[in-house]
């Protein structure tokens, strides 16, 4: 690859900030332009800054704020009709308010209309003098980092007072931040929050943020740079003087500013210095232009100001990451260094971080986590398809190039998740335990089917085929208006701690603000999240909603029915019809009521099909489990305790029914303990095959465990003992099965 130095222009801006829709974005609604963020220029920024810290007092008695809370300025964006969302941080008694931060939306005149809060307790605790002494809680954190492999596990300051609110309750609480090297040479930025009256762990995250990618094949790429005959740098000019640096296999500092004497860089090989600069210098020039030009965003804070890179992170380092502290990105060089991280969607990937950490601010860890991984795989994506280059065209695949695991696959894929073995299609309950970069495959996913629908198709050549939790299928608003509704909410809505069911909400408002709430559009996310299992589905205008009953159960040779409910916006009688019924059942073409007596034990998949007078249909899918006449219900309600850091323990329920376990077992499980993160959880079946219900996670820090889990038990035989089997692996905690049953 040869990469000549050009001195790059920068992006057109429009004057209304209103970017024109993509012609082969499917859409049916005419994008609200009012609603659209218009490109602020540094200065003007600034100034709306300054109008909205000049009035935060106000502002913080509009809130009902209590005397003691003040708000502290941090982001604010403009839409074309004048509208003003301005992103303010909290603090009480002078403390930062973990948890505390909010968007307020103001009209044109400057009148109040909505707030979007992290959280909606008052903030106050009874006092802000500390039980616990500072270096208890470092001690502690610490500790907890050594336990996760953490190398020279230091505190890099001394421990903070804050007030934590962003998991229930507001407290009064030290933040510690520990250092040191991760396991995988990554550099450690761990949060941990400590109560300060009792000592408790509250919660942890990782502040530095790690993505995938490479590319050495992005061909001839212009390059911005500085400097004049004979002596120039990797400094780009027309875009905030972002600079790339050498690190040279070190781990810290700067590094060295890459310079040429005559403007071209690289070769395209792994083993030119230069080459990796040249990707990664490139990466972020088009990620600056697309947040410009797409979104009006003018650098990571927007405030016109770049970020830096380095490269030649570490030796054989297969990572890169974006550290909030120092405001830039950092790649490794792969296996053999011979294979830097530094592709388009990676570039990409880690500036997006960046743009996290200055809007919504999602905390690395639990869903908030997941949504801050997939936010940045959602716009990996959008710039490199907004990139258009014919040796990386766009794509729904993470890392396509790389070929870490050797054998030729992406890291992860947007259509489905679970091609990768560990992310996850849709949401469930403990979705928030794993790590988030396998969480964030529910957000992906539903970037994926917003943008391009459910089913198999070939997209730049490469094949995609996104299923549906629902088996229903998802129709596209297409890919430019999914992009623009994710920014308008991450800029606008989203805070720390928004999760899936916040994400839902917040990306429904901004459909709402763009194409109005009677759109196709604003039906089209709501029913992509309802593919990913968040929320219902909606009616689309212009055609037919089936509402989907949900799973049915049923006892074999007792009457049972159910009816189907569906609308139209066309005039004229419904007609039903439906496939895969239980034996015995049958469904009334004219009512769309299903009734019968089932005569077969067994699950089956069921699809009903209503067709209007306009020849228009709506489908609805579900499973008919049909039961022996005990309903298949075991339970074991007796209390086992749960030792700390030591040896697994069971709990036993003895089944006594013929034939193999259920293809959709249930295991519904009620554990009391203090940080669930702690606990490994397996179902074990009477012939000893195990089944995986919950990992550990240092970062879920929420208390007990009351979920129900669903596993295939279909290749087991069901009578036997069946053993629940937890594991607390950390220390100082402890907790008790409650009860845990087994549903066939």
């Amino acid at each position: 690859m040869l990469a000549v130095g050009v001195q790059a222009v920068s992006a057109t801006a429009d004057t209304d900030g209103a970017t024109a829709p993509d012609a082969s974005a499917p859409m049916s609604s005419v994008a609200n332009r009012g609603a659209m963020p218009v490109k602020l220029s540094p200065a003007q920024r600034a100034e709306l800054l300054r109008d909205a810290d000049a009035t935060k007092a106000e502002t913080a008695r509009t809130l009902r704020l209590g005397a003691q809370e003040k708000l502290v300025v941090k982001d604010v964006s403009k839409d074309a009709d004048g509208t003003t969302h301005t992103r303010y941080e909290r603090t009480f008694a002078g403390l930062p308010v973990l948890g505390g931060d909010l968007v307020v939306q103001e009209t044109k005149a400057g009148a109040f209309e909505s707030a979007a809060k992290a959280t909606k307790s008052s903030v106050r605790v009874a006092s802000t003098t500390a039980k616990v002494r500072p270096a208890v809680a470092e001690e502690s954190a610490e500790r907890l980092a050594r336990a996760d492999d953490t190398r020279k596990a230091e505190a890099s300051k001394a421990p903070r007072k804050v007030v934590w609110a962003a998991t229930g309750k507001p407290v009064l609480a030290y933040e510690t931040v520990v250092g040191g090297v991760q396991a995988d040479g990554t550099p450690n930025e761990l949060h941990v929050i400590t109560d300060a009256n009792t000592g408790k762990k509250l919660y942890e995250y990782q502040g530095v943020h790690n993505g995938t990618g490479k590319s050495q094949y992005s061909g001839e790429v212009p390059l911005g740079t500085a400097g004049g005959s004979g002596s120039y740098n990797l400094t780009d000019t027309q875009r905030g003087n972002h600079k790339t640096y050498n690190l040279n296999r070190g781990t810290s500092g700067q590094g060295t500013l890459f310079t040429d004497a005559d403007d071209v860089w690289g070769d395209g090989t792994g083993s030119h210095t230069q080459t990796a600069a040249v990707d990664a210098h490139y990466g972020a020039a088009l990620t600056w232009d697309y947040y410009k030009s797409v979104h009006g965003r003018s650098g990571i804070k927007g405030d016109g100001v770049g970020a830096y890179s380095r490269v030649h992170y570490g030796n054989n380092y297969v990572n890169a990451f974006w550290t909030d502290s120092c405001f830039c990105m950092t790649y490794g060089d792969g296996a053999g260094n011979t294979h830097p991280l530094t592709s388009i969607d990676v570039a990409a990937h880690e500036m997006t971080h960046g743009v996290t950490a200055n809007t919504a601010r999602l905390v690395y860890s639990g869903e908030s986590g997941g949504l801050n991984e997939a936010t940045s795989d959602i716009f990996a994506a959008a710039v490199e398809f907004h990139a258009d280059n014919p040796n990386d065209k766009g794509d729904y695949w993470v890392g396509e190039e790389i070929d870490i695991n050797g054998n030729g696959t992406p890291l992860r894929y947007m259509d489905k998740p679970s091609k990768d073995s560990r992310s996850k299609d849709n949401w469930y309950s403990g979705i928030g335990s794993i790590d988030v970069h396998y969480s964030s495959g529910v957000a992906n996913h539903w970037f994926y089917l917003a943008s391009e629908g459910s089913g198999a198709k070939v997209i730049n050549g490469i094949p995609h085929d996104s299923p549906t939790y629902d088996n229903q299928p998802v129709t596209p608003i297409g890919r430019v208006n999914a992009e623009k509704v994710w920014f308008k909410a991450l800029s606008q809505r989203m805070q720390s701690n928004t999760d899936y069911k916040g994400a839902r909400d917040a990306t429904l408002w901004a459909a709402g603000e763009l194409f109005g709430t009677n759109s196709v559009e604003y039906a089209g996310v709501a029913n992509a999240w309802a593919a990913v299992n968040v929320g219902q589905r909606v009616p689309t205008p212009g055609g037919v909603s089936v509402t989907a009953p949900g799973d049915q159960t049923s006892v074999v040779n007792q009457a049972a029915s159910l009816q189907i409910k569906a609308t139209s916006s066309n005039t004229g009688a419904l007609r039903y019809a439906a496939t895969g019924l239980p034996a015995g059942l049958t469904i009334d073409a004219a009512s769309g009521l299903i009734s019968g007596t089932p005569t077969t034990v067994g699950t089956s998949q069921v699809t009903v099909t209503v067709t209007d007078a306009a020849g228009k249909t709506g489908t609805a899918a579900f499973k008919w489990t049909v039961n022996d006449a005990d309903g298949g219900v075991y339970e074991n309600t007796n209390d086992v305790q749960i030792p700390d850091g030591l040896d697994a323990v069971n709990s036993p329920i003895t089944v006594n029914r013929s034939g193999n376990g259920s293809a959709a077992l249930k295991v519904s499980v009620d554990i009391v303990h203090p940080y669930r993160g702690d606990l490994v959880i397996d179902l074990v079946a009477p012939g000893g095959k195990t089944y995986r219900l919950k990992n550990s996670s240092a970062y879920d820090s929420a208390d007990n465990v009351n979920e129900t889990y669903t596993v295939d038990a279909s290749g087991v035989a069901a009578s036997g003992t069946w053993n629940l089997k937890v594991q607390d692996i950390y220390s100082t905690d402890r907790g008790y099965i409650n009860s845990w049953k087994l549903t066939f």
